[in-house]
């Protein structure tokens, strides 16, 4: 099973959301052969918001621009990478989401932290924040 190919534009918003801060998140998704977006978060949206738009029975990738305190208090944001493999997906697409990741995730340079989630409860807030500190 060879990786999916990942198309222009998902480089270029997310350069855009690195540098920019043009977007929240954005949730990428496999279609008629490669990698496109889905869905993008204006940077007003939340967290919250984010892990709403998640499928609930679909892999997804996607990279979130993660607004935290440390533990001493002071303001911090960094880019998560996160595959989204619900334990609900179809085999087959769990198959191609895990062997296509790597390319994705090597043309999405400048990411913190990565997070494998397959249940709702790995993309639970705290636990992320957890991951990032």
């Amino acid at each position: 099973m060879s990786a999916v190919p990942v198309e222009d534009r998902c480089i270029e918003v997310y350069n855009e959301m690195k540098l920019k801060k043009t977007k929240r998140y954005v949730i990428y998704k496999i279609d008629n052969e490669k990698i496109v977006i889905e869905a993008e978060g204006e940077p007003t949206e939340t967290y919250a918001d984010f892990v709403a738009k998640l499928p609930s029975d679909e892999p997804r990738y996607a990279v979130v621009d993660f607004t935290f305190q440390t533990d001493d208090g002071r303001p911090q944001n960094k880019l998560l990478f996160v595959l989204w493999c619900p334990d609900d997906s179809n085999v087959k697409k769990k198959m191609v989401y895990a062997s296509s990741k790597d390319n994705i995730k090597r043309k999405l340079v400048g990411v913190a932290k990565e997070l494998q989630a397959n249940d709702p409860s790995e993309v639970d807030e705290e636990e992320v924040k957890k991951l990032m500190k």
